[in-house]
Parts: structure tokens; C-alpha cells; sequence
């Protein structure tokens, strides 16, 4: 009995934990990047992290079965083509979030600069999978 409590708990805190970090990845990124719509303001934000989080957990296991053979090719950078896969299927399901496009405004300092670009379409959702996952990983790892 007591085992089931703890292990229930242990998965309930998982769950919150990537939806916070899930997020806040969002977050981070629509405020860096431009072509995410976000129809409700937070409340779309809210709820495009809980359908991350969750499709994290239940979708993105099976699509990762689903091309092992090109993970296993790659060395595992076919990876993050797995999150945009999720990203697509958030945008079908949560009304208000959409991708219409990647624009970076690009960023200049004293040592180096990124010039601003522009992505559309496939590309768009790619360009925006790579960006949350970066974010995603970089949150979880500072959290470790």
C-alpha cells in the first residue's frame, strides 16, 4: 500500500515537473523568437505545456521506436526530429496555438553576432522543435 502512494507520487511530480519545465521552454522561446500565436495569452501557454508534457510522456516513447533505425544512424541527432513531431500534434489539439513561422531577430555584441533569419512552414516547426528542446534540457539540467 505504501509502495503504491510512493510510486504514485513519484509519477505525479514527474508529470508536474515537465509541464513547469515544459512551459517555461515555451515561454522562454516565444519571448526570443517570433511565429508562435498564442490566441489566450497564458492561458494558451498553460495549456500548450501541459499538452507537451503529457505527449512527451505518451507519444514521444512511440515515435522514438518508430525511427531507431535513423536515431540509430545519426548517433541519436534524429532525436530532436521526435519533438517536433510532438510540437505538431500540440498544435493540432490545444485551439489558439499555432506556428506560423520562425523569426530570430538576430543578436550583436562586443565578441560575436547571429544575423536575424527567417524560417516558414517545415522548417518553422523544426527551427522551434530544436529551440524548446535546447531550452528544455538546459532548464532540466540547471534543476539537476
Amino acid at each position: 500500500m505504501q509502495e503504491d502512494i510512493t510510486i504514485s507520487y513519484y509519477l505525479f511530480m514527474r508529470i508536474i515537473k515537465r509541464f513547469v519545465i515544459s512551459t517555461a521552454s515555451i515561454y522562454i522561446v516565444s519571448l526570443v523568437t517570433s511565429g508562435m500565436v498564442f490566441a489566450k495569452g497564458y492561458e494558451t501557454i498553460a495549456l500548450a505545456g501541459a499538452a507537451v508534457a503529457l505527449s512527451s510522456l505518451i507519444v514521444k516513447p512511440v515515435i522514438n521506436l518508430l525511427i531507431l533505425p535513423l536515431n540509430l544512424i545519426t548517433f541519436g541527432l534524429f532525436r530532436w526530429v521526435t519533438y517536433a513531431v510532438t510540437l505538431y500534434l500540440v498544435t493540432l489539439v490545444v485551439p489558439g496555438f499555432s506556428i506560423n513561422s520562425f523569426s530570430f531577430v538576430g543578436f550583436s555584441s562586443y565578441w560575436f553576432s547571429i544575423p536575424a533569419f527567417g524560417l516558414g512552414g517545415l522548417l518553422a516547426l523544426l527551427a522551434f522543435s530544436l529551440s524548446i528542446s535546447f531550452v528544455y534540457t538546459t532548464i532540466s539540467w540547471i534543476l539537476k
